[in-house]
């Protein structure tokens, strides 16, 4: 029960985030009305993905320092689970846009990068599969792993400041985000322990493929 404990507050965080979303009261906002609520899902499933994503990066650079293939193990199943998160986030977002903007997808180049960037990383898993030699497999792996992180960086944050072009997406092209205009003080007790919570569980599946993945390789080495 020791280790225990941050699994268990990243059940109740989600499941708090879940029925405080949908039952606590939120701005009566022209458009957005009720799917604002998807704020509680949507945004703290994308952060995770990207606090996940840093985590991977970390352990990619650690493994080219160290040649510590555990690292390299671990940089793989994080980013497995963040396009796991990643996906949860694009079909909740295209949920509220078809609400909202009429179309669950626009020619946005938020959009549009975000999509872009999420390819990257799959084929971050396809390459990394396709080797055999498992020191090379994660030389290479970790190379394009920091690639697709700063490529995700540049798609994601950077180009849709640079475009010049107004953007639907909240925090983008003079859109404010929502945390300048309409998240008030009870979204908030709602919408921070949402991330922590999905960050918290996206952490408690690393973990468990990572104990799958040794059980697997125990066997293969019997």
């Amino acid at each position: 029960m020791k280790g225990m404990w941050w699994k268990l507050l990243g059940i109740v965080l989600v499941l708090y985030a879940i029925i405080g979303g949908f039952l606590m009261p939120v701005p009566s906002m022209p458009i957005l009305n009720e799917t604002i609520r998807n704020t509680y899902f949507h945004i703290p499933m994308w952060f995770a993905m990207m606090i996940l994503m840093t985590a991977s990066l970390v352990n990619s650079i650690q493994y080219l320092s160290s040649g510590n293939l555990k690292k390299d193990t671990l940089a793989s199943e994080t980013i497995n689970v963040a396009l796991l998160l990643g996906f949860l986030g694009l079909f909740t977002g295209m949920i509220w846009a078809n609400y909202t903007w009429g179309t669950p997808w626009t020619n946005d180049v938020k959009l549009n990068g975000t999509a872009v960037a999420i390819l990257i990383y799959v084929a971050y898993i396809i390459l990394r599969g396709s080797l055999q030699d498992e020191h090379r497999r994660a030389k290479v792996a970790a190379v394009y792993n920091i690639f697709s992180f700063v490529m995700m960086m540049l798609f994601i944050n950077v180009i849709p400041r640079l475009s010049g072009t107004d953007s639907l997406h909240p925090g983008n092209g003079g859109n404010p985000a929502f945390g300048e205009y309409d998240m008030n003080s009870t979204m908030r007790m709602v919408f921070y322990p949402a991330v922590i919570g999905w960050t918290l569980i996206g952490t408690w599946i690393v973990s468990l493929r990572m104990r799958i993945n040794k059980i697997e390789n125990k066997l293969f080495y019997d």
